[in-house]
């Protein structure tokens, strides 16, 4: 029954689209999911929440994957909810490193903030966003942390200083390498002694 009103939806967005969307419709995991350019997911959203078969009127999250072996290297992920169907849908987009995707923000509110974060953790940018700035990382932060290319330590600190009597920033500084860490299971066996174990007494 549920996979039957899935190739409905799925059946009546693919006949409803304009052919020039371009876009790609399937079913992943019992979600219908559709792959859309980013210049068409505005015509796209504008659609889904309008359509009587549709009616997804919340846009519930919007989420940014980094997959650097792509050309396209990023995918933004809109989620979507009808209250009225009671039904869930995905949105996906890919974009190219430098690639702009248009703002969702004119059909659906909850998107200012959605796309300010994929701005900030990613470095996506969205055109038409009406205050598309950083939101989670502070002020004059370089680079953009969920990018798999983006170092674990960053590149600066923020310590307070007490001889300063407030907040400093400073480039990071590791006092050690980075440890080893050899994450073969000890009951296996290791080709070496352990730390500690060179006091066991040998049987």
């Amino acid at each position: 029954m549920i996979l039957q009103e899935l190739e409905r939806l799925k059946g009546f967005i693919q006949t409803g689209l304009p052919v020039e969307l371009k876009a790609e419709v399937e079913i992943v995991d019992d979600i219908v999911v559709v792959n859309v350019v980013s210049s068409h997911v505005v015509r796209l959203m504008f659609f889904l929440r309008d359509s009587s078969e549709c009616l997804f009127k919340q846009l519930t999250d919007i989420c940014g994957v980094d997959y650097p072996g792509r050309d396209k290297r990023f995918e933004i992920v809109y989620h979507l909810l009808s209250m009225k169907h009671n039904r869930r849908i995905k949105v996906k987009v890919a974009a190219a490193e430098n690639e702009e995707v248009s703002s969702v923000t004119g059909i659906f509110n909850a998107a200012g903030w959605l796309e300010r974060e994929i701005w900030d953790m990613y470095g996506v940018r969205f055109s038409g966003h009406p205050d598309l700035r950083r939101i989670l990382t502070d002020y004059g932060f370089e680079g953009h942390p969920q990018r798999k290319d983006f170092p674990l330590t960053g590149y600066v600190e923020l310590r307070y200083n007490a001889e300063k009597k407030r907040v400093v920033y400073e480039p990071v500084k590791l006092d050690q390498e980075f440890r080893r860490f050899d994450f073969l299971s000890p009951w296996e066996g290791t080709d070496y002694v352990l730390p500690g174990d060179e006091k066991a007494k040998k049987g």
